[in-house]
C-alpha cells in the first residue's frame, strides 16, 4: 500500500489571481481568483461556454491572459514559464497519443521532451503503467486499447515528470459509465497518495460529489468556491444538479 503525502500542506501549489482573458468584447475568463493546496480535488463545474476550456488554455500556456497573475509553485507563468509549466501535468479532453506508437513509445517520447534521463524514465514508466494496470499492454499500440485505457496512458504521461499540480479537462467525455468511475477512483487516490492538486474541469454534476471544493464558473466568473455539502446549504437545494441549475440557468447535464 502506498504511503500518503505527508508534506507542506498549507503552501498553494496553484494561485489564480482576477485571471482576464477576453475575445474581442467577451470576456471568456473574467477576474477569476482562486488557490489550490497539495491534495486538494477541486472540481471546476460550468455549462458549456462557461470559460473552462479558455481557463485551461491559460493555465497550460497556450495562451496568456490580458491581464492577472498565474503563479505555479512559485513561479509567475508569464515571466517564467519554463519551470511553472514543468510543475502542471495535463489530460487534454481530445486525446494526443501516437496510435501508431506503443504505449511505452508514447510514454517515452513524453520523457525525452521533458529531458528525463533514460535510466530514470524507464523506471518512472513502469512504476506508472503498474500502477494504473496498464503494464501488460506496454507493448501494444496505442491504436488498440480501449478509450479508458487510452486516457490511463494519458494520465501515466501526465505524472511522469512528477507534477504538483494535475490539469483534468473534461477527461471523462466519451468514456463510458464505468471507465469514467474508475478514472474518477484512480484520480481520488493519486492526490491522496501523492499530494497532487487535481483541478477536473466537467460539466457533469455528478463528477463534482467526492470534491474537496467544487468551483462553479458561469460566463467567465465564478459564482461559487465552496464544498459541495456548502454548495448545497448556500443554495438551499437537495441536489448538486438543481443547485447547479439555480446558479446558473443551464440544464443540469448528466453522463449519456
Amino acid at each position: 500500500m502506498t504511503a500518503q503525502y505527508s508534506g507542506d500542506k498549507k503552501t498553494p501549489v496553484l494561485r489564480l489571481e482576477n485571471i482576464v482573458r477576453a475575445y474581442g468584447p467577451v470576456r471568456a475568463v473574467d477576474g477569476v481568483s482562486f488557490d489550490a493546496y497539495p491534495g486538494q480535488f477541486i472540481a471546476l463545474l460550468g455549462p458549456n461556454g462557461a470559460g473552462k476550456s479558455t481557463l485551461f488554455q491559460l493555465l497550460s500556456g497556450l495562451f496568456t491572459p490580458d491581464s492577472g497573475l498565474i503563479d505555479v509553485m512559485g513561479h509567475d507563468m508569464r515571466r517564467d514559464p519554463v519551470p511553472a509549466l514543468a510543475g502542471l501535468g495535463i489530460v487534454f479532453q481530445q486525446s494526443t497519443l501516437d496510435l501508431e506508437l506503443t504505449v511505452r513509445g508514447n510514454l517515452l517520447f513524453h520523457s525525452g521532451l521533458h529531458g528525463i534521463p533514460g535510466a530514470i524514465a524507464r523506471q518512472r514508466i513502469a512504476r506508472e503503467l503498474d500502477r494504473l494496470g496498464l503494464s501488460d499492454a506496454a507493448d501494444n499500440k496505442a491504436s488498440a486499447l480501449s478509450g479508458g485505457n487510452r486516457r490511463r496512458v494519458e494520465l501515466a504521461r501526465a505524472l511522469l515528470h512528477e507534477p504538483r499540480v494535475l490539469l483534468m479537462d473534461e477527461a471523462t467525455v466519451g468514456l463510458d459509465i464505468q471507465s469514467r468511475a474508475d478514472l474518477r477512483k484512480l484520480i481520488l487516490s493519486l492526490r491522496r497518495e501523492r499530494g497532487v492538486a487535481v483541478l477536473w474541469a466537467t460539466h457533469l454534476t455528478e463528477e463534482v460529489v467526492d470534491a474537496d471544493r467544487v468551483i462553479v464558473l458561469h460566463k467567465g466568473k465564478i459564482l461559487r468556491d465552496t464544498t459541495p455539502a456548502e454548495l448545497l446549504a448556500s443554495t438551499g437545494k437537495a441536489s448538486i444538479e438543481d443547485a447547479f441549475l439555480g446558479l446558473t440557468g443551464s440544464p443540469p447535464k448528466a453522463a449519456a
